[in-house]
């Protein structure tokens, strides 16, 4: 990954944006990285543009990048349409750093974005059971729910009211991790209530509030042991990040005080294991080739970014990234540990729990929280003398864990 910069972000606020249209969102956050790397339109040599629900929603069935770039007047050059379930936002990332190493343009451009929110609330529910494989629905949920089994949920405890079929499988995930570590209900709120705290220092994130753990708790019930408070919302959004090689960035002299370079950029698969295999987990995997690429080790991690569609994936993920050792980050988190301020600090933009999640933006919008962090330019969320950043960004589901898992390592340039 030699001489590949981000020089550029741009991100919309999250949330439930009833008035805009997908391309205002668009137009808004490839305009803000492009303004951020001082570069125009003419500049990008190729576009990777990701996005989930631009055909189920707005009906965009094919070519939404090309379409969503011609709006802008990128045209002539190559654009891509990435699809990876929430993982979409970082591959679109990661094919732009393949392009910059690959000597087919100088500078690049990743985008997201995702109008989410429509009246009907069961279709937009149904976006999401494409994210496993469609023809073994029956199997697949059969397999993950066991995970959970051992633990049995309080009454009062499951919702219901319709959700993703998803949170069920979260909560398997975590009825697991409680039964083989111990881990409690109480320290996965701990991990949203710190979520919440930092998102209220995030202008752009979908919710402000701060919340307490026993705030959390109290909150209505989705499923067990998973409250509305520890789940990521429906969201609206766009994110872009503009990227470049050595020689752009000489085109680019104004923006190289401020360019972050690119250690590790990795995109890793999932394999069939058995669960108490934890070694073979694919972020797993993916970390410990993204560390080695990179040349660094998670101790010199000073922050990161990691996928949380609930506040069990943050517990799952820290450890996956050897942030904390199995088992660990839920106590660590109850500690303060994973707080900014603490001694490991994660997801000070808030999370997906609270910055939003509009899938195909989310990994770009972890990405320019990391910018903006390494540049010391994150205001009372700022992470004291980050020099190296991690993020963690998974999507869809295989067997049992993710289909594709993102690892992307930063650092001050």
């Amino acid at each position: 990954m030699k001489n590949i910069y981000v020089v550029g972000v741009g991100m919309t606020p999250f949330g439930r944006l009833l008035d805009r249209t997908v391309y205002d969102l668009v137009g808004e956050a490839v305009g803000l990285a492009l303004k951020d790397a001082g570069c125009g339109t003419a500049d990008i040599g190729s576009v990777f543009y990701a996005t989930l629900t631009n055909g189920p929603f707005q009906g965009q069935t094919a070519v939404p990048g090309p379409i969503a770039m011609r709006r802008l007047g990128i045209e002539g050059i190559p654009v891509f349409s990435v699809e990876n379930a929430c993982a979409s936002g970082s591959s679109a990332f990661h094919l732009a750093t393949l392009a910059l190493r690959a000597g087919s343009c100088d500078i690049a451009l990743a985008v997201g974005a995702e109008k989410m929110n429509i009246p009907d609330k069961a279709r937009m529910f149904a976006a999401f059971d494409g994210g496993w494989d469609v023809s073994t629905v029956a199997q697949n949920k059969a397999a993950l729910l066991a995970l959970g089994e051992g633990v049995v949920p309080p009454p009062g405890s499951m919702s219901d009211k319709p959700y993703s079929v998803f949170m069920d499988v979260y909560a398997a995930l975590c009825r697991q991790h409680m039964s083989r570590y111990g881990t409690t209900q109480r320290e996965i709120a701990a991990v949203a209530a710190k979520n919440h705290r930092h998102s209220v220092h995030n202008p752009l994130a979908q919710f402000r509030d701060p919340f307490s753990i026993d705030q959390v708790l109290a909150s209505p019930p989705i499923a067990y042991p998973l409250t509305l408070l520890m789940c990521s919302p429906i969201s609206d959004g766009a994110a872009a990040v503009v990227l470049c090689n050595a020689e752009g960035l000489k085109r680019l002299n104004g923006s190289a005080g401020r360019a972050v370079r690119v250690l590790a950029s990795v995109v890793q698969t999932g394999s069939e294991r058995a669960i108490d295999e934890r070694t073979r987990i694919v972020a797993h995997l993916a970390a410990k080739k993204a560390y080695e690429q990179a040349g660094v080790a998670p101790g010199d991690v000073d922050v990161a970014e990691v996928h949380d569609a609930t506040a069990m994936g943050e517990i799952l993920n820290v450890e996956s990234l050897m942030l904390m050792p199995f088992g660990e980050a839920g106590p660590a988190a109850e500690r303060g540990d994973l707080t900014v301020g603490g001694r490991m600090p994660v997801n000070p933009s808030g999370g997906l729990e609270s910055k939003g999640h509009p899938i195909g933006a989310t990994g770009l919008a972890q990405l320019h929280e990391l910018v903006t962090q390494l540049r010391g330019e994150a205001g009372q969320r700022q992470v004291a003398k980050a020099r190296i950043a991690i993020q963690e960004n998974g999507g869809g589901l295989y067997g049992i864990e993710e289909a594709v898992v993102a690892v992307t390592i930063l650092a001050q340039a």
